[in-house]
């Protein structure tokens, strides 16, 4: 197989975080909209510089020429990344200031600069920094080049060059004002209408000279550093993991800096000593035309009073499978359920746990959390049932990367609430999302589960699609247990009956699968494969998926972000056919469909097709066997194949090409589904509605 035959993985997200952006581009969608997913197309930027290119940078700087799947050496990738983003980010600011801000501004929503100040509005920022801003905010000289203060990651700082006026000597100083994350970025302004506001940085610039009496100020320029965060726990060395991710987290602060962001109008006086202060060479520097930390903008997207310019509320329903009459054990002794977040509520996952934690009748509780919310319920109800005398274990991924420090925090309550907590699994990441509760009932033990793509995260379950699926099936039930066994003590995990889990054969489960299929289509067998993932980076699935595609196996994949199969090679992949949706919700649910020659295949899962999930993480693969269950994920498969709104098409030279309906009838997916999802609850509702009957007169 040759090195051509792969896309790179840091360019391929690229082209994922540009469909991000051509959503903000897009003026058919409402404003506040557009803005969002200029701040999520920035956020992911940040992330990016943080995760990937940190960790390219090290790789090159020691001099490492290894080649990755795509043929390019470290080097290679760092300079088509830089060139790649620098584009991005000039598109992205150009949307911003010269058509987003300026229709905002039109729609009573107004960024107002010190030249448009009127005098009640200049007295109130007057007022807003002397009361609010200069008593919390601290300038830090820079003296020592060699040895400068530590600045944060991340966020927004003044870089200010200025000279002592009783100085006769020519030379300048430099000092820095750390803005930070604490003052609101956003300053309200008053006026008789709309919503008008400052940004702080441009606050601070008016009374910069506050901060530095007796001194004459040449410039004032705002700037923003990121710096590395791939680092790896030392596992081996480290005999307490939660003494090792706080190391972590301490070294972040310190790491090397990726990236410097600076503000349009400085000099190359103040430019050349930033650069000597951080290390930044010339290539890694992003010089913005416009406002930096456009991830802040977030903030604005939920100003209210401008509904006119969001999308439609779309609230979550509820499924029609959950009656609230009865108890989750009464429904999931008799049925298993499946829910398509966030169409359909996450509330039947957490009254689960929560009826879990207070029925007298369960014995033990086990679950996963790998991210969950900040005042998570989920955190609460484990807490409350260790509190009531059940055996509760939790195994918290404290390698999240991100939320490290939220992790380590709840980890702790839950150990003080009598929570069994596992720190994770040494040299691998616990991603797979499983909760099983064991119940006590007449005629013995009874396991009850829950799976999931998604974490138990209440929040980004109205934001992600995602898949939950409930049973009580007694197959799965024993297999949950031997996981948990197998993950939280030192046994080695026995042969499960129906899951598989990575990083043991997950991949090799995968590839049979995909195998099956493909010596039916050489034996002139119908063959199909189906699969909705985030990422498809695995070089033995891509081969397998060739290989499928050679002998004819018809193959269509949904793959949200990163894809380094080339589809559309002939001899190669001309059977395969690959989209990207990208919505108002993030698709993050994993379902993979296999024809299996009619006795149809349907599965689940937590892990993408990439190397990391497959041999790096705990994992979970989970057949889906109800029928009824099987049928709507597979029915979710084909209604997001059928996109012509959203849905973006990869080409074989690596480029997206929106999908319209010029000649076909709009279809949107996720507007789809959440249709159906209301169809259903309305169906419900009139089927319980309530009927009035009168007594019968008396005789």
């Amino acid at each position: 197989m040759k090195k051509t035959q792969y896309f790179n993985r840091e360019l391929s997200w690229l082209e994922f975080n540009q469909r991000v952006l051509d959503q903000a581009l897009d003026i058919s969608l409402p404003l506040l909209e557009r803005l969002k997913f200029i701040a999520i197309t920035a956020s992911n930027l940040d992330e990016f510089f943080m995760v990937r290119v940190g960790g390219l940078q090290i790789i090159s700087e020691e001099k490492l020429s290894v080649k990755d799947p795509s043929g390019m050496t470290p080097l290679q990738q760092l300079n088509a990344i830089s060139k790649r983003i620098k584009s991005m980010v000039e598109l992205m600011h150009k949307c911003y200031t010269d058509d987003i801000e300026r229709k905002l501004s039109t729609a009573g929503i107004r960024r107002v600069k010190q030249n448009e100040l009127n005098e009640y509005q200049s007295q109130h920022i007057e007022y807003v920094f002397e009361n609010e801003i200069f008593p919390v905010l601290s300038p830090i000289a820079i003296k020592d080049i060699e040895n400068p203060p530590l600045f944060k990651n991340q966020i927004l700082n003044l870089c200010v060059r200025l000279k002592n006026n009783k100085s006769n000597q020519n030379n300048t100083q430099y000092a820095v004002i750390p803005i930070g994350k604490i003052l609101d970025r956003f300053i309200t302004l008053p006026s008789d209408g709309g919503y008008q506001f400052m940004f702080i940085e441009d606050v601070v610039k008016i009374f910069v000279h506050r901060f530095f009496t007796g001194s004459k100020i040449l410039e004032c320029v705002p700037f923003r550093i990121t710096r590395n965060a791939d680092l790896s726990a030392r596992e081996d060395l480290s005999l307490n993991m939660l003494s090792e991710m706080e190391r972590i987290i301490l070294a972040r602060k310190r790491s090397h800096c990726v990236r410097l962001e600076i503000a349009e109008g400085y000099t190359k006086t103040l430019l050349l000593f930033i650069s000597k202060v951080f290390c930044i060479k010339s290539e890694n520097i992003y010089i913005v035309n416009g406002p930096l930390a456009l991830s802040s903008f977030f903030s604005i997207t939920e100003v209210e009073g401008f509904d006119s310019l969001k999308l439609e509320n779309w609230p979550s329903q509820a499924s029609p499978q959950i009656d609230s009459r009865k108890t989750m054990f009464e429904m999931l002794s008799s049925k298993n359920i499946l829910l398509f977040h966030p169409y359909e509520n996450f509330d039947p996952v957490v009254r689960l746990i929560e009826e879990a934690a207070d029925d007298e009748n369960v014995i033990a509780l086990k679950q996963i959390l790998y991210r969950t919310s900040r005042n998570s319920p989920v955190v609460r109800a484990l807490s409350r049932a260790a509190q009531k005398g059940k055996y509760v274990t939790v195994v918290v991924e404290l390698k999240a990367r991100f939320d490290e420090e939220r992790n380590i925090e709840w980890a702790k309550e839950l150990e003080d609430a009598g929570v069994q907590v596992i720190y994770g699994i040494k040299n691998l990441k616990t991603h797979g999302k499983i909760c099983l509760i064991i119940r006590r009932e007449t005629h013995g033990v009874k396991r009850y589960i829950h799976f999931g793509t998604g974490n138990y995260n209440e929040i980004t379950a109205k934001l992600y699609s995602d898949i939950s699926y409930m049973t009580s099936d007694e197959d799965l039930g024993a297999d949950a247990s031997t996981f948990f066994n197998a993950i939280t003590g030192y046994s080695h995990p026995q042969k499960f009956r129906k899951i598989e889990i990575a990083p043991i054969r997950l991949r090799e489960a995968i590839i049979e699968l995909i195998e099956s299929e493909t010596e039916r289509k050489k034996q002139g067998q119908k063959a199909i494969i189906m699969a909705k993932l985030n990422s498809l980076v695995d070089r033995d699935v891509i081969d397998s998926l060739y290989k499928a595609s050679s002998a004819g196996v018809k193959i269509r994949l949904n793959i949200r972000g990163i894809c380094c199969l080339k589809p559309g090679i002939p001899g190669l992949s001309e059977n395969i056919s690959i989209i990207s949706i990208v919505d108002r919700f993030l698709e993050h649910s994993r379902i993979m469909y296999f024809y299996q020659g009619g006795q149809e295949k349907v599965y689940i899962s937590s892990a993408d097709w990439m190397p990391r999930n497959l041999d790096k993480r705990v994992e979970l693969l989970i057949p889906v066997e109800d029928s009824a269950c099987a049928k709507r994920l597979k029915k979710i498969l084909e209604i997001c194949f059928q996109d012509n709104v959203n849905a973006w098409k990869l080409q074989k030279s690596g480029h997206y090409i929106r999908l319209t309906f010029k000649n076909k009838n709009r279809f949107r997916s996720q507007e789809e589904f959440y249709k159906l999802a209301c169809e259903k609850d309305k169906q419900q509702k009139e089927m319980h509605q309530i009927i009035f009957e009168p007594h019968k007169p008396s005789s």
